[in-house]
């Protein structure tokens, strides 16, 4: 099975946002190439908000490019099999922590938005820390840090406080 045609498993499975879901996969029905950078229309890609539950704390990054406080995440690419993978790779890459697992139960949310590059039409995961998590800031960020739940609504915008408050609930 191809990522694309993961891709579109995962969106029709995903039940929440039915208007937002439908514009993913009409998107992955116009374009074949519709995971990758390459595709100007927009392309999908994979994230992962790095939580460490038992400290009720989020990992973020700020983003090198973008400037903001973000979750892990960024473009799919050849050696992803899965978009879960993909977004787990993502994590791991951008934490430096090895051994997450991600939340079951699929993508938390989905969000559509503009970059520099093209339309994201990111698939939002959780990735759980393990105990002991120690991070490691790699070359895509300008600082890693951990935040508490409630002091994330004060750095990071509106998408990365939805994408806690659907974790949250699912925990």
């Amino acid at each position: 099975m191809s990522l694309h045609d993961d891709a579109v498993l995962v969106v029709k499975g995903y039940e929440d946002q039915q208007e937002l879901r439908q514009v993913y996969l009409d998107h992955l029905a116009a374009h074949p190439d519709g995971m990758w950078k390459s595709c100007a229309d927009g392309h999908i890609t994979a994230s992962a908000l790095v939580i460490d539950p038992e400290h009720g704390r989020v990992l973020l990054t700020l983003h090198k490019k973008l400037r903001m406080w973000l979750q892990m995440g960024g473009h799919c690419e050849p050696v992803d099999t899965t978009l879960a993978a993909a977004a787990l790779r993502e994590a791991t890459e951008e934490s430096g922590i090895e051994g997450m697992t991600l939340l079951s139960g699929g993508p938390v949310r989905l969000d559509r938005h503009s970059t520099p590059c093209a339309w994201h039409l990111d698939v939002q995961y959780a990735a759980l820390a393990p105990a002991g998590a120690v991070e490691a800031i790699s070359d895509e960020s300008l600082d890693l840090r951990w935040f508490a739940y409630d002091d994330v609504a004060g750095v990071a915008d509106t998408s990365v406080v939805r994408l806690l408050e659907a974790t949250r609930a699912r925990l």
